[in-house]
C-alpha cells in the first residue's frame, strides 16, 4: 500500500464540465491544462459537415476518435484510431458525418490563410489493426507513439479482470482516459466519463476489478515502490 501522505491522482468528471463553442458546429470541453508547459486535454464534438479553419500546429497533437470520423488533407481518422498532428503541420480539419474525439495538445495552433501549405503531414495510428504486446501479467498494450527526446509516450492498454500494476511513483505526469471498464486506485474509480490525472510524484497502486481498456499519455516515467 502507498502512504496516505503520497501525492494522489485526480479524477476529472466530464459531466461537471461545460461545452463551449469553438467555431460554428464545433464544441469543446477543456478537461485539463498546464499553462507552464502549454499542454491541454479536451473533448471535441463536431456536427456533421463542421470544420476547423486552416491552422498550423505550434507543437503537436494526438487525437483519439471515439465516434464518427475527422479528416484533413492527408487522411481520415475513424472511430478507434488516433490522429497525430506533428509540430508545423498545416491543415484544415472537418467531419463529414459528425464526430466526438479526445485530444491532447502540446503547444497551440495559429490561423493560416486558406491557401497556406507546408509542414509535415498528419498521420493515423490504426489501433484496431495493431498487435497487442504483453506488458505485465494481465496487462497488454499497443504502444503507438513515442517522443524519446522529450520522454513522452502514448499507449492503448487492456487490463484483464483482476489485473493490477505494482505500487509505483510517477516521475513526470500522466493522463488516462478509460474507453471501457473501470480502473481503481487510492483516489477512486476511473470509468468512461472520468479522466484521470497522475501528477508528478503521484504514488499509487492501480487495479481493475472487472477489466478495462484505456488510453495513457505519459510524460516521464515511473519508479517502483
Amino acid at each position: 500500500m502507498t502512504s496516505v501522505d503520497a501525492v494522489r491522482s485526480e479524477l476529472i468528471d466530464l459531466n461537471e464540465l461545460d461545452w463551449k463553442e469553438l467555431v460554428p458546429g464545433v464544441m469543446g470541453k477543456r478537461v485539463w491544462a498546464d499553462p507552464a508547459t502549454k499542454r491541454t486535454a479536451m473533448f471535441i464534438r463536431f456536427s456533421p459537415g463542421a470544420a476547423l479553419p486552416r491552422h498550423a500546429h505550434e507543437g503537436d497533437e494526438l487525437v483519439y476518435v471515439l465516434e464518427g470520423c475527422v479528416a484533413d488533407e492527408y487522411a481520415a481518422v475513424t472511430a478507434g484510431c488516433v490522429g497525430y498532428r506533428p509540430d508545423g503541420c498545416t491543415h484544415t480539419v472537418r467531419s463529414p458525418t459528425g464526430a466526438t474525439a479526445f485530444a491532447v495538445v502540446t503547444g497551440g495552433a495559429a490561423p493560416r490563410a486558406e491557401d497556406a501549405t507546408g509542414g509535415p503531414p498528419s498521420q493515423v495510428f490504426d489501433l484496431p489493426a495493431a498487435g497487442w504486446v504483453d506488458a505485465l501479467p494481465g496487462v497488454r498494450q499497443k504502444p503507438y507513439w513515442k517522443d524519446g527526446a522529450a520522454g513522452r509516450t502514448a499507449a492503448f492498454s487492456r487490463f484483464e479482470p483482476g489485473a493490477a500494476l505494482p505500487p509505483h511513483r510517477h516521475v513526470g505526469d500522466e493522463l488516462v482516459f478509460v474507453v471501457e471498464g473501470t480502473l481503481e486506485d487510492e483516489s477512486g474509480a476511473l470509468r468512461p466519463g472520468v479522466v484521470g490525472y497522475r501528477p508528478n510524484g503521484c504514488a499509487h497502486t492501480v487495479h481493475s476489478p472487472n477489466g478495462a481498456t484505456m488510453l495513457g499519455f505519459l510524460w516521464g516515467g515511473v519508479e517502483p515502490l
